[in-house]
């Protein structure tokens, strides 16, 4: 079965429905995208939706997604990508970046956010110099973060960040990197 490779000019974006859920599969089968039940997928659908967004192609083929949510407090306030991903037949063509130019325009503009954050495995290099070329540094390494499977080890993750213009006040200090890992168990969770 082959798909034709759509430009991103080409693609439309909708928010994310539970009927979605039974259509974005194929996306989702690569050893980096973390799934999830979906009862984790009706809480960010009730909780965040202007998070959630669905990249279609003309077709109405499912081509990538991202979720999110805004966290924090005082100057903590920000948005969190929790996943975005594109299917493999549609890499390298822009659409991760325009998924997360989307999710960055949500926290700046609807949240007032100081910053975004997300959370890549250490051993995807590929995802992170993608950030990286986005405007996103390591801010801090998260010790184990992703748990141990049958058949993989347990991995580091990149706590990484990109400032918005709230922060431009503040110096950009929420990408100050932190000199020491931390654990999960650290982690400042809402």
């Amino acid at each position: 079965f082959a798909f034709a490779l759509f430009p991103p000019e080409m693609t439309s974006f909708k928010r994310f429905t539970a009927n979605d859920l039974f259509s974005f599969n194929t996306v989702n089968l690569d050893k980096y995208t973390e799934t999830y039940g979906p009862q984790f997928y009706f809480e960010y659908l009730a909780h965040w939706p202007e998070y959630f967004t669905m990249a279609r192609s003309p077709g109405g083929y499912a081509m990538g997604y991202i979720m999110g949510k805004v966290e924090g407090r005082g100057e903590d306030w920000h948005g969190h990508v929790t996943a975005v991903t594109t299917g493999a037949e549609f890499r390298r063509l822009g659409l991760g970046n325009k998924l997360m130019t989307f999710l960055e325009d949500v926290s700046e503009t609807v949240h007032d956010g100081y910053f975004v954050d997300l959370f890549v495995r250490a051993s995807n290099k590929v995802a992170e110099n993608m950030y990286r070329n986005m405007g996103y540094c390591v801010y801090r390494t998260v010790l184990g973060y992703y748990s141990a499977s049958k058949n993989d080890p347990a991995e580091d993750a990149f706590d990484m960040r990109k400032p918005l213009k709230r922060d431009a006040t503040r110096s950009q200090s929420s990408v100050i990197p932190l000199t020491q890992p931390v654990t999960p168990d650290e982690l400042e969770w809402e």
